[in-house]
């Protein structure tokens, strides 16, 4: 099996090295995307499907249905070196040029123009860079469960702008990077009583410091206290806020950029960014706040109720101001020590697919033995919540923590982000029920969160579509790609068809056989100026059939 990496470590930490490198990383989610979602494989000339599979010099070509134009790229789950045919010759063609490219094809394709797009493209290459020169300079963290959650340069595979920051300048944003090692205090405020809304189990924010007499503590993130100073002047102006310094302690931000991690304090805190990451604007939404109680609850019920090791990250309770309800919301999530099993380590598994140092995945001297072990526990506490309990978890790379034990085997999953959980009717009506039964009273004289939205209900046939998205697209077969690299000879999938056979419900009987797979269209969507939380799908060759 052919390896193609465009991204080895640097041996010269030159600009123009980095500058390269940069272009690299930046260029395999742009290309994924318009490979998956836009071009065309041409039959014979080592396009996908094509036989036998790869051209001449392990090119694939491919053409670009709007602007009819031929395009060539080396490697498949991280394409490279991508040229264009032009005047009956083959040309190179750096980052800049590929975004003219997709967009001119994607303008063509959809009919549809977009400015905005183009420039994130930009903006995640060049932040990119920024990160590269940064972590030349920075000491990576000895614990290697913040090592994976600080090692994705990458980032979602299938993105076309995985690493944009906002487009400010990288000094704003680069102190609070997990990819370049950052680690910082949180500014901590003072909020009045009388402004306070507070939702759930918020006790532990309250240790975090000291708050003077008729105020409640507050953390924040300090960039987004930057993001939002003007807004948030007259509350300062007028005291309902008050600056009270610093943590003693440093935080860690995780991959999600937004959520941090105190290891001392074993807790996690998830801050509003009011900057576009990925799909949507990081800010935590009112709506979203107030159906937190009711998914978290859903989605740790689930769990607690699986006969096996798996766990959930409970996001158990939120703080916010009702005049910045938004802007200032913190959730607080349960950290890993009271979930993981003794002697374990967890790694986040968007990290196993990227690569670290002291991956458990690229040393095994067992692969096989390890993807069953991984299947074991990431699979059957996924399926058995949507088929038992009607709650689709969102498990994919980035919420999902794989432990492992002394020999590297996989032996726990954990889960996290009740933000992105989803419940079929019946879980949503039982959840609904149960917060009109037992609603916790509102701490303080601002009262609750606004009282308790209903929880995001979704059909079975669509959950079950998120389901297969979020654990078979994005998670497993993007672990079991990077696993087959790694241990060239191996194929993964007869093992994931046994694991859901193990399964006796109907749709894990009718995905090992079905022929696609749903491939969520990133690009489409941001080209289009989908909602963030919108996904439209499309079909793509499940490696399941046949097996």
């Amino acid at each position: 099996m052919e390896r193609v990496d465009p991204m080895p470590p640097p041996a010269d930490d030159g600009a123009a090295s980095r500058a390269g490198l940069a272009d690299a990383y930046a260029a395999v989610p742009l290309l994924n995307c318009l490979l998956r979602e836009v071009a065309r494989p041409v039959p014979g000339a080592g396009g996908a499907g094509a036989r036998p599979g790869r051209g001449p010099g392990g090119f694939r070509t491919y053409r670009l249905p709007g602007t009819g134009r031929l395009l060539r790229v080396r490697g498949t789950r991280r394409p490279a070196a991508p040229e264009v045919r032009t005047a009956g010759a083959w040309h190179r063609i750096g980052h800049t040029e590929l975004v003219k490219l997709v967009a001119e094809e994607l303008r063509r394709h959809t009919g549809l123009s977009n400015h905005e797009l183009p420039a994130e493209m930009i903006d995640s290459r060049d932040a990119v860079a920024a990160l590269l020169a940064a972590r030349a300079r920075a000491t990576p963290p000895d614990d290697p469960y913040l090592r994976s959650e600080q090692a994705l340069l990458t980032g979602h595979t299938h993105h076309p702008a995985p690493k944009s920051r906002g487009g400010g300048p990288a000094a704003g944003w680069l102190p609070y990077a997990p990819e370049a090692h950052a680690r910082f205090p949180l500014t901590l405020l003072g909020l009045r009583e009388d402004t306070v809304v507070d939702e759930g189990d918020t006790r532990a924010l309250d240790r975090l410091g000291t708050a003077p007499p008729g105020y409640r503590l507050l953390p924040a993130h300090p960039w987004q206290l930057d993001l939002v100073a003007r807004d948030l002047a007259p509350a300062f102006a007028d005291g309902r806020l008050v600056r009270l310094g610093e943590t003693a302690f440093l935080v860690w931000p995780t991959a999600a950029v937004r959520t941090l991690y105190a290891p001392g304090r074993d807790l996690f805190l998830k801050f509003s960014l009011d900057v576009r990451i990925t799909n949507d604007v990081r800010r935590l939404w009112r709506h979203d706040l107030l159906r937190l109680r009711a998914t978290d609850t859903a989605a740790r019920s689930a769990l607690a109720a699986f006969d096996g090791p798996a766990a959930w990250l409970s996001d158990r309770g939120h703080r916010t101001a009702d005049f910045a309800h938004e802007q200032l919301a913190v959730v607080v999530r349960d950290g890993l020590r009271a979930h993981l099993l003794p002697g374990a380590t967890p790694y986040l598994a968007a990290a196993l697919v990227e690569g670290f140092d002291g991956s458990p995945l690229a040393a095994t001297a067992d692969p096989a033995g390890w993807w069953r072990a991984y299947l074991a526990r990431v699979v059957p506490p996924v399926l058995t919540a949507f088929a038992g309990h009607g709650v689709v978890l969102e498990a994919h790379l980035q919420n999902t923590l794989v432990a492992v034990d002394a020999g590297s085997t996989p032996v726990q999953a954990l889960f996290r982000d009740a933000e992105g959980v989803k419940l079929l009717p019946e879980a949503a009506e039982a959840a609904e029920a149960a917060e009109a039964a037992g609603a916790a009273k509102a701490v303080g004289a601002a009262g609750a969160a606004g009282g308790a939205s209903r929880p995001p209900a979704v059909s079975r046939e669509a959950g079950w579509e998120r389901l297969v998205y979020c654990l078979v697209v994005n998670h497993l077969t993007e672990i079991a790609a990077a696993l087959a690299e790694h241990h060239p000879g191996l194929d993964p999938w007869p093992a994931v068809h046994r694991e859901l056979a193990r399964h006796d419900f109907p749709e894990a009987a009718a995905l090992r056989t079905a022929p696609t797979l749903p491939g969520k269209t990133n690009l489409l969507l941001r080209w289009t100026g989908a909602d963030g939380a919108d996904a439209r799908y499309r079909p793509l060759p499940n490696p399941l059939a046949g097996g």
